[in-house]
């Protein structure tokens, strides 16, 4: 006999499960910003964009001849910016950003330090994370190398992503017969707690010529580095009705992941649509490839430059523009309910989340949520409220920050999840169909005022 389904029970469908799969196992690829970004460019060139270069000059051409109209830039290999010029003359832009990092520990230059006979590896925080999670759990290494290429008068220096793809590190909790307190609180110290187990004293001097196996270079040409504790675990789907899912990196691989998702899938005949994934958001932004530096307005001017647009073409344009900033959002914890707003509870599956702060940590205002409500009405998309308690300072994200750089109406949005900057975090399954449908419809929307606001 065939079970029937009860009319409260929450099950996810097929195809909200097959979107996150793809949205996962994006992630699950991205250990680092470098791979992010790598990652992004191998899609944008299957869609047939073109890869610029900072360095070269620009001949853009508008949509309408193959092989043109849609480009991308990258900047430090951890930030990215793509965009698709109209066939005409556009009014201006519709912007969403992200950011390619998460908060992790970064290896110390020679990291290796050897302790009680035991080898641990040097690191700092990046970020501000959650410590506990991290501990009892298999670790690896990400990031990049900076090898020598060539000997003599024509070498130079190349780029050479690496992650080890084993069970490399731990970080052992002390025993509770050691510490009878340590389940009524401890403050963890990162130099003294936070540094992972590489191996014996024998293994003294392995790090890098296993980095070098994993990146396929000779350890003896590697330079320089970028490397970052990465987190193992795949991602998992839980819940009764499987309408969770756990994973690394959530915030904001999930948002980065979605955004280019929307954006491959939209169409503007009058709006030029770009998307950026900046780098360094975890850290304050203000890095060269970070959302306070330059490069949206340098790719942005240098478009207008490229197809003959003057300075005050660029300035009605950016006047005209709308950007989405998309960073991830506090679920309500159903343990602490009272650390939410007494009015606002987000909740995973419950649709996209609009953040307000009247300290301008998010920069949505009354004009930019009229938008973000409208688009969601008129396309079915539920949306949800998230403000801090007033008495909690909450986080920041990037998008107050790029608008000191290029200023234009703006909202910031995201989708709820808990154990925020934990290494392993969770959200809602349909609510990665939902992020995208809005992403989507936000890079074909088109002019939203109807008088000076």
């Amino acid at each position: 006999m065939q079970k029937t389904t009860k009319k409260n029970e929450h099950r996810v469908g097929a195809r909200d499960r097959k979107i996150a799969e793809t949205i996962l196992s994006q992630i699950s690829a991205s250990p680092s910003a470098f791979h992010v970004i790598h990652g992004m460019e191998e899609k944008l060139q299957r869609a047939g964009f073109v890869r610029l270069a900072e360095t070269d000059a620009w001949k853009l051409l508008p949509l309408g001849k193959k092989g043109t109209g849609r480009y991308y830039v990258t900047r430090n290999s951890s930030s990215l910016i793509a965009f698709v010029i109209p066939k005409r003359d556009f009014a201006g832009c519709r912007i969403a950003a992200s950011h390619s990092d998460s908060p992790s520990f970064k290896l110390k230059e020679a990291p290796e330090k050897e302790d009680a006979g035991y080898i641990r590896l040097n690191v700092e925080g990046y970020g501000g994370m959650l410590c506990a999670p991290w501990f009892d759990r298999p670790l690896a290494i990400a990031g990049r190398l900076l090898v020598r290429k060539g000997r003599g008068a024509g070498s130079g220096i190349e780029q050479h992503l690496v992650q080890t793809d084993r069970d490399l590190l731990m970080l052992p909790s002390l025993a509770i017969h050691m510490n009878r307190e340590a389940n009524d609180g401890y403050k963890y110290n990162a130099q003294k707690d936070m540094l992972p187990v590489f191996g014996d004293a024998a293994d003294t001097g392995r790090l890098m010529p296993i980095l070098a196996e994993a990146a396929g270079v000779r350890a003896k040409d590697i330079l320089g580095s970028d490397l970052f504790l990465a987190v193992r675990e795949a991602p998992v789907f839980w819940g009764a009705g499987e309408q969770f899912m756990s994973s690394p990196r959530l915030d904001d691989q999930e948002c980065a992941w979605c955004s280019l998702e929307g954006f491959l899938a939209a169409e503007n005949a009058e709006q030029m649509m770009v998307h950026c994934v900046f780098d360094n958001e975890e850290v304050g932004s203000r890095t060269k490839q970070g959302a306070a530096s330059t490069f949206l307005p340098d790719v942005l001017k240098r478009i207008g430059d490229s197809l003959g647009r003057s300075a005050e073409q660029y300035h009605r344009s950016i006047a005209n523009s709308f950007m989405i900033s998309a960073d991830n959002a506090h679920a309500v914890h159903p343990a602490y309910p009272d650390k939410a707003d007494p009015v606002h509870h987000p909740r995973m599956n419950g649709g996209i989340v609009l953040k307000y702060s009247a300290s301008q940590k998010y920069t949505t205002d009354g004009v930019s949520a009229a938008f973000v409500r409208d688009l969601c009405e008129k396309n079915g998309i539920p949306v949800q409220t998230f403000v801090n308690r007033s008495d909690e300072a909450g986080g920041s994200t990037l998008g107050n920050i790029a608008n000191a750089q290029v200023s234009m109406n703006t909202a910031d949005i995201g989708l709820a999840q808990l154990a925020m900057h934990s290494p392993y975090e969770s959200a809602g399954v349909e609510d990665v169909r939902h992020l995208i449908r809005f992403l989507q419809a936000f890079y074909c929307s088109g002019p939203f005022l109807t008088a000076d606001v």
